[in-house]
């Protein structure tokens, strides 16, 4: 009789039960602390070993397997190549061997054969990926990220029209961007950040191209930080990418997340981004989720007002790179924004007063460009943002700003206060002597009762101007977090 066992999420650290001859189709073992080789039963359809310390797969795995398979060991102490035993898994849906320290080449059977789901994040993994791939291909998610493969993307993988996830970054890639890879019709997800991938971004292909094909239908989620890309940012490039521009999704016909049920389990992918500035681990991708970075790369130009068509885009960073111009006023009609990151460039003339109206934003980052202006726009959610949004724009002023404008276009105007206030104790001073000089017993009495007034309000404004001085400093000390920096 099949069986199913839930233990996870206990402190065991051996597993007594006679699993080699039950008949358990699910076993979920996961955040223990059991050690050894890992135990198999009879027929398994479900195995969650994750979050342990198993050091060894069984031989006979595949043996035991007679259906679709679901098997997840992430985060063990597992490591040499990869078995070859995994190849020979015509049932095996899903695998994941995350997290543990597997060294060598990816077998080129992992890729070009049957899998769902195949995961095989922050290992030892090195040498190029195989470029054999010749009809079947994982069909759902493969994710690299955080090895040592090397080498360029191989171009049979765009044989795999079905993938929806693919994460190789924090790896050794290099060579120019895989332009075959926005052909690929359902992909979601494209990380490539933290490689060595140069030159420009996509080759927009010709009007009237007869060999011309729709771009990036369903791209939702694009991550090419931290790379050498160059060149500009073509506008048309953006405009390909429909599920951002569009508004609303079709709830009768589209999932709300990235998920599949195997085996009895529902899996959802995830990805890290770089999200309000901070790496963040999405663990249900939204279908309505969608990002850009282009962050720590090398383009140049201007900010293509075409991404203001992506009405759906929750977060966009483009900083570390070249881009020059101005802010194009178009970003206003990013109504989702969430996150906005356009710091260390070489941006130039005002904030647009547009921007006043993205009513979603929650971070902003403009520092270290050379913004200008007669002040920083007011109102909407830029009432919240703080000093350290700003700083690095010699030539931006006001609030949040510590220093305030002056002149006709600031919040200042005329002389400084404390000139205002040497004016007019000047003007009572001078009164105070012109009353002493007239000999008159009443206007001598009045002369000291002035002179008296004159003292006390000289003391005043001294004490005014020193505790402005102070609001100042302490102001400007809560606007600078030390993890801001300063401009390069």
């Amino acid at each position: 009789m099949c069986s199913k066992f839930n233990l996870s999420r206990n402190k065991f650290s051996s597993i007594d039960l006679p699993l080699a001859n039950a008949s358990v189709y699910y076993l979920d073992l996961s955040f223990n602390k059991i050690q050894g080789p890992i135990p198999i039963p009879v027929s398994p359809q479900f195995l969650n070993y994750s979050n342990n310390l198993f050091s060894s797969i069984p031989q006979y795995l595949m043996e035991r397997v007679s259906s679709p398979f679901f098997l997840n060991l992430g985060n063990n102490t597992l490591h040499g190549g990869i078995p070859p035993m995994l190849c020979n898994a015509s049932n095996l849906q899903f695998l994941d061997i995350s997290y543990n320290y597997f060294g060598g080449h990816v077998p080129s059977c992992l890729v070009d054969g049957h899998l769902t789901i195949l995961k095989m994040r922050q290992n030892r993994l090195e040498g190029s990926l195989p470029d054999d791939i010749k009809g079947s291909c994982v069909s759902q998610t493969i994710d690299f990220n955080g090895n040592r493969i090397e080498g360029e993307l191989p171009r049979s993988l765009s044989n795999c029209s079905n993938l929806e996830v693919f994460d190789v970054g924090n790896n050794n890639f290099s060579g120019p961007f895989p332009t075959w890879i926005m052909k690929l019709p359902k992909l979601k997800v494209l990380v490539l950040r933290s490689n060595r991938f140069s030159g420009a971004v996509g080759k927009i292909p010709v009007e009237g191209d007869q060999n011309r094909t729709d771009d990036f239908l369903s791209l939702q989620i694009i991550d090419l930080a931290s790379n050498n890309f160059s060149g500009t940012l073509d506008p048309r490039w953006f405009e390909k990418l429909r599920v951002m521009i569009a508004t609303s999704m079709n709830k009768n016909s589209a999932p709300l997340a990235l998920e599949n049920n195997l085996s009895g389990k529902l899996y959802r992918d995830t990805v890290v981004v770089t999200y309000k500035g901070t790496p963040t681990t999405v663990s249900k991708i939204l279908v309505a989720f969608a990002v850009i970075d282009f962050s720590g790369n090398a383009f140049a130009g201007a900010i293509p007002a075409s991404i203001g068509r992506l009405a759906s885009l929750r977060g966009l960073n483009l900083s570390g790179n070249a881009l020059a111009g101005t802010i194009p006023p178009e970003l206003s009609g990013l109504r989702q924004l969430e996150s906005l990151d356009l710091s260390s460039n070489r941006l130039e003339g005002r904030i647009p007063e547009a921007l006043v109206s993205l009513t979603s934003l929650a971070w902003l980052n403009l520092s270290c460009n050379r913004l200008e202006g007669s002040s920083v726009p007011q109102g909407g959610q830029f009432l919240t943002f703080t000093n350290a949004s700003f700083q690095g724009n010699a030539g931006l002023c006001g609030k949040p700003l510590s220093r305030q404008c002056h002149g006709g276009g600031g919040s200042d105007t005329g002389a400084p206060a404390s000139e205002h206030g040497r004016s007019s104790e000047d003007t009572v001073v001078m009164f105070c002597f012109c009353l002493a000089g007239s000999g008159h017993g009443l206007g001598f009495a009045v002369a000291v009762l002035f002179q008296l007034a004159c003292s006390l309000q000289r003391q005043k404004m001294e004490e005014s101007e020193s505790y402005t001085n102070f609001q100042d400093q302490e102001f400007e000390f809560e606007e600078h977090p030390p993890a801001q920096g300063k401009c390069p």
